[in-house]
């Protein structure tokens, strides 16, 4: 096949391809990020480099050549964790740039297949127009039937449809569940949740200090946060008005008093409070509470251990955080006619 990966990213696309056995011939990337260059031709270096998206009329393409074109807009006006300024909006709007190159495929090639993917959060008003422009209502998957992680997204394709009555839809059945949760995926510590929270662009922007790091996940619960054992996260996760323990890095917690909503979870800053025989007091260091590792990060996007290896830590949480979960394109990939 001949391949555009508009929005390309750590080209997931391609290596959907490669595992399910379709042969690829020409792979051209659209992408802009540094990083996100270099990890894709570190692993396929036959990859071409087509540049800024906006400028696709000037690619030295062959376009009525290309058998199958791959999107995944960029969503944050779409996403229930931004704005919500909508399809129109500054970032979510590229969508359309997208449907300009599929149509200008479309009419020199009218098989040509396309893959397009974008957050379940999006409003029904949204979806309803990305419908309409390509002309096909998508199926919706949760990532966590296939991976340890919770990935809410809406795919449409032309792979396998079916007419309704009143529309055409993808017609591609949800993934088995691989049942993989997520104490499967960790190298080390605990966690009280079965699946991790979506992963985020954002995670490659980590807090640093255990109270910031326990306010957004136990106050805020927009976060992944694993602790060194059970036994931590039980004294980290505190009776008080704010649910956890505030606390620094080197500070100590008396927690002498476990049934007590009033002097449970006490900080203890400048000085020791009284010591007493019943004493339990409890010192954050460095390890007790942490994110996810670069590893751990990639299990939970379905790739190999490695596979970003030549990346940083927070280089390969942007490009995990705001990609596609293989697996997932994996089973899309699985239903194109050989």
């Amino acid at each position: 096949m001949n391949v555009i990966s508009l929005f390309n990213g750590m080209n997931t696309g391609r290596q959907a391809l490669e595992n399910v056995g379709i042969k690829v011939n020409k792979y051209y990337s659209s992408e802009i990020k540094p990083y996100a260059i270099e990890l894709t031709q570190h692993h396929f270096p036959d990859t071409i480099q087509v540049g800024d998206v906006t400028k696709w009329k000037e690619w030295d393409i062959d376009w009525k050549s290309i058998d199958l074109i791959l999107s995944g807009s960029p969503f944050q006006d779409l996403s229930a964790a931004g704005k919500r300024a909508g399809i129109n909006g500054k970032k979510s709007s590229l969508f359309f740039t997208f449907v300009d190159i599929l149509n200008h495929c479309k009419s020199l090639n009218p098989n040509v297949l396309f893959l397009q993917e974008n957050v379940g959060s999006a409003s029904k008003l949204d979806v309803g127009i990305m419908s309409r422009e390509l002309g096909v209502y998508p199926v919706r998957f949760n990532s966590s039937k296939v991976v340890a992680q919770m990935r809410d997204r809406y795919y449409w394709t032309n792979i396998r449809t079916k007419e309704t009555m009143f529309d055409r839809v993808v017609d591609i059945p949800e993934p088995k569940d691989r049942k993989i949760y997520l104490k499967d995926i960790l190298e080390n510590g605990y966690s009280e949740k079965q699946k991790a929270m979506c992963l985020l662009e954002s995670n490659s922007r980590p807090l640093i200090t255990p109270s910031k790091m326990a306010r957004r996940y136990f106050e805020i619960g927009m976060a992944n946060l694993l602790f060194k054992d059970e036994q931590t996260y039980l004294r980290v996760k505190e009776a008080t008005s704010i649910g956890f323990v505030d606390i620094a890095n080197n500070e100590a917690v008396d927690l002498s008093y476990p049934t007590s909503t009033t002097r449970r979870g006490r900080g203890m800053k400048d000085k020791s409070n009284c010591l007493l025989r019943n004493n339990e007091y409890f010192v954050f260091q460095d390890g007790d509470i942490r994110y996810f590792t670069q590893t751990e990060l990639e299990r939970l996007q379905g790739f190999e251990d490695g596979y970003t290896s030549i990346l940083t830590r927070n280089q390969a949480a942007c490009l995990l955080g705001d990609g596609w979960t293989l697996p997932v394109i994996e089973h899309i990939f699985s239903f194109i006619k050989k």
